[in-house]
């Protein structure tokens, strides 16, 4: 069976007149051979990429420790118990220290290299006013970051002791040292 055999074919018979055959017959010798030389061709290729040589880059110089940059751990555990004293104005103390002391939390506090907060670890919780750990924790967070550790020895941590009063107000112990 042809295909245009088939019964739902309805493809007219009729010629086509001379006017139209003309007009088909030009624009087909028109688009003919356009359509032929486009599918035929290719872009040029693009020209190649002069060769690279290599240049010698001196190797950068090695960073300089920060002029103000802490020498030691005592020196690095003084200059952040100011930061955490300038950072929590409203929550600090810097007179001497009441007796008796209302509670005294210790927090372990680990860095990154730029002097970020690593982790806190709470080394002691105090046996009344709870909160001041917490206290003492959200003033840590709020003073980091302390300062370039990297020149430092490792493990990049400190300890700090926060005496608070009867005000819940606290100062480093590190401040009377």
């Amino acid at each position: 069976m042809r295909c245009t055999d088939h019964e739902d074919t309805h493809i007219s018979q009729q010629p086509i007149a001379p006017e139209r055959r003309a007009s088909l017959a030009y624009l087909f010798s028109i688009t003919a051979p356009a359509a032929w030389l486009a599918a035929c061709s290719s872009p040029m290729p693009a020209p190649a990429p002069p060769p690279v040589t290599p240049r010698f880059v001196p190797p950068a110089p090695a960073p300089k420790p920060a002029a103000n940059a802490a020498r030691s751990w005592d020196e690095y555990r003084q200059r952040a118990a100011q930061k955490l004293v300038a950072a929590n104005p409203d929550i600090t103390y810097t007179g001497s220290v009441p007796e008796p002391l209302l509670a005294i939390p210790v927090l372990s506090i680990e860095l990154h290299s730029d002097g970020s907060i690593s982790k806190i670890e709470v080394m002691r919780y105090p046996s009344q006013a709870k909160d001041t750990t917490q206290i003492a924790i959200d003033a840590v967070k709020r003073a980091a970051p302390f300062g370039d550790v990297s020149r430092l020895p490792k493990p990049w941590k400190y300890v700090e002791t926060f005496l608070f009063d009867d005000n819940r107000k606290f100062k480093p112990v590190t401040l009377d040292r």
